[in-house]
């Protein structure tokens, strides 16, 4: 048999074997949208807040050191993914995120309950709110735990962006010989070699690392102990001050407790800051994992410059046929990035007064983006960028384009000449070699 809890609402019915309470189970049934949990790693990252609370509330004796201990036991559990199956509110919600921090409060008041040998829901023993969430709010709370499940999931993203960096810059240094056609707006222009395609492509992601980097300084700043809406409400000045402290310690995070909480509890912009970023580095996978399709095209009609790495068939009729698939999911995990950031942009936007009630929204799309991003950059690494090879025949095929190496003749005999002789190359189907040999303009040695 479950159990029943009540609230002002009224009363209602648990499964058994469920640690979490009424708030959580009215919420299951409320917000049953996108078919997706909450990220887990925003669970975790609230179990890392309700620890710090829960010590800095036992170390200023507004919580005996049973309670407080036995709340960071249970955070500590949660932390190590043991309870993840308790955790099923809909990512989408109304409330600011006030169901998952009810969730987590309640998941920790219960399991408590069982460690002391009581039974869950027995709140007067142990209680969610009282006990589990002292001198907290859902506002101050929710948003701090965004930002640290952001850090953490930054610290993966820019270890998955450093390996793509390497592996494009070992590719730098394999293809620095080898010549090919460069194009403009898709037409041949010019000389280059395939390393310096691949070193710009390196130095492109060596800018998304350091801005990475940087996102870290904009999600360190948290409104924790601003409670209700910034002003502090029921939180003691000691708690308010202390509980940044524990929280830095615990995580091993550089945070930092805004100078005006009431801004950082209202304003969700640096969410769309941080956005913004990763939309960037979006882009230029899309941009890097495009042009590779480009120069892997044929490998008889296209451009055949490179051969990327078989990872499947690629057709069920034709025969052979092998697909840059990793490029495709590269590109399509970018596409998804903007849409992203987008839905970012416009909850953020959609605030209104003293909270912003579309966290949930912006808390699932960045954690989204962020654990897409990091698959994506170690996907694109090791199963496409470090096998690429170099095809030198498909490469050579064009480099004696006349379009690419009659730029090279303008310092000597000008644009205008350059032109013609360009035009009469079309217009004969003699070689270029041949023209300016005829012509007096090169000798067989100065071409070649």
């Amino acid at each position: 048999m479950g159990r029943t809890e009540k609230d002002f609402l009224g009363e209602k019915e648990l499964p058994d074997g469920a640690l979490f309470g009424i708030h959580t189970a009215r919420a299951l049934e409320n917000f049953a949208i996108s078919g997706r949990s909450v990220h887990p790693e925003l669970i975790r990252a609230l179990a890392y807040v309700k620890w710090a609370a829960a010590r800095t509330n036992g170390e200023l004796g507004y919580l005996s050191a049973e309670k407080a201990e036995m709340i960071e036991r249970v955070c500590r559990e949660i932390i190590a993914g043991e309870h993840d199956e308790q955790f099923n509110v809909d990512a989408f919600q109304g409330g600011a995120g006030t169901s998952t921090n009810m969730a987590v409060n309640e998941v920790i008041a219960n399991r408590a309950l069982e460690l002391l040998g009581a039974k869950p829901g027995e709140y007067e023993k142990f209680h969610p709110l009282d006990d589990v969430n002292r001198h907290q709010s859902t506002n101050d709370v929710y948003p701090t735990a965004v930002k640290i499940a952001g850090l953490f999931l930054l610290q993966e993203l820019e270890e998955a962006v450093v390996g793509l960096q390497n592996a494009l810059q070992t590719k730098e240094r394999g293809f620095e010989n080898v010549v090919k056609v460069a194009r403009t707006q898709l037409m041949d222009a010019t000389l280059i070699t395939l390393g310096r395609e691949f070193g710009a492509f390196a130095e492109a992601i060596a800018r998304d690392r350091w801005r990475i980097f940087k996102c870290g300084e904009r999600l360190r700043v948290v409104n924790l102990g601003g409670t209700a809406v910034g002003t502090g409400l029921t939180a003691p000045r000691a708690y308010i001050f202390r509980v940044i402290e524990n929280l830095r310690q615990i995580t091993g995070l550089n945070l930092a407790r805004s100078e005006n909480l009431v801004d950082a509890t209202q304003n969700a912009d640096v969410f769309v800051e941080v956005s913004g970023i990763l939309k960037a580095h979006a882009a230029n996978l899309i941009k890097i994992a495009n042009d590779l399709r480009l120069m892997a095209s044929g490998p008889d009609a296209g451009f055949g410059e490179v051969e990327l790495p078989p990872v499947q068939a690629g057709s069920s009729i034709m025969a052979g046929k092998v697909n840059p698939v990793i490029p495709e999911a590269v590109i399509q995990t970018g596409l998804a990035v903007f849409a992203m950031d987008n839905a970012i942009g416009q909850a953020a936007a959609l605030g209104n007064l003293e909270l912003n009630p579309f966290l949930p929204l912006i808390a699932d799309q960045l954690l989204q983006m962020l654990k897409s991003l990091n698959r994506a950059n170690r996907i694109f690494a090791e199963k496409c960028i470090s096998g690429i090879r170099a095809n030198r025949a498909g490469c050579d095929k064009f480099h004696r384009s006349p379009q690419a190496l009659v730029t090279l003749l303008v310092p000597k005999i000008g644009y205008e000449r350059a032109a013609e002789i360009l035009k009469e190359v079309r217009r004969t189907g003699q070689s270029l070699k041949e023209i300016l040999q005829r012509n007096g303009i090169l000798s067989e040695k100065e071409y070649e």
